[in-house]
C-alpha cells in the first residue's frame, strides 16, 4: 500500500487533551510537500499570540505571523497551534519570541525561505515589532 503524506501526523484528529507546557516540550510536526517543484508561499497567522515579559512577568500580546517557501515539508497547522500555545507562560522577550519560532520553522521543515514577524501591543507605551528571515540559499554559502 503506497504510503500517504499524513501517515505520520500524530497531533491532527486527536482531541486537546492541555498544552505542551513550554516550546521545548511541544512537537511540530510536518508532512510531505506534494509540489516541491516549485516555488510558493505558504503564510500563517496566530493574532492571538501570549507570552510573558521575563522580568515583570506581564503579558506580551500580539500577532505572529510565518511565512515561507517549503522545500520537502510543510508544517502541520494543528502541531503550529499547540507549539505557539506553549509559550503562553513561559518569561522570554519578544525578540527571543520571534527568533526561537523561526529557529524551530527552520528546523522541522527546512524550508527553502523563512520569515516569522512578531507585532507586538503597546506596552509602556511602545509597540514592538520583530522580523527574523532564514534563505536556505544564504545558508549554504
Amino acid at each position: 500500500m503506497k504510503k500517504r503524506k499524513h501517515d505520520k501526523l500524530t497531533i491532527l484528529g486527536t482531541p486537546i487533551k492541555g498544552f505542551p507546557e513550554s516550546p521545548d516540550k511541544a512537537n511540530l510536526e510536518t508532512f510531505r510537500n506534494s509540489y516541491s517543484q516549485k516555488d510558493y508561499w505558504i503564510t500563517l497567522e496566530c493574532p492571538e499570540f501570549t507570552s510573558l515579559c521575563p522580568k515583570t512577568k506581564q503579558p506580551d500580546f500580539g500577532t505572529i505571523k510565518i511565512k515561507y517557501i517549503p522545500d520537502k515539508k510543510c508544517i502541520e497547522t494543528k502541531s503550529l497551534k499547540l507549539y505557539l500555545f506553549s509559550f503562553r507562560n513561559i518569561g522570554i522577550f519578544v525578540e527571543d519570541v520571534v527568533n526561537e519560532i523561526l529557529n524551530k520553522i527552520v528546523e522541522a521543515s527546512q524550508p527553502k525561505k523563512a520569515i516569522v514577524v512578531g507585532e507586538f501591543r503597546p506596552r509602556g507605551g511602545i509597540v514592538i515589532s520583530v522580523n527574523a528571515e532564514y534563505n536556505a540559499d544564504k545558508e549554504k554559502n
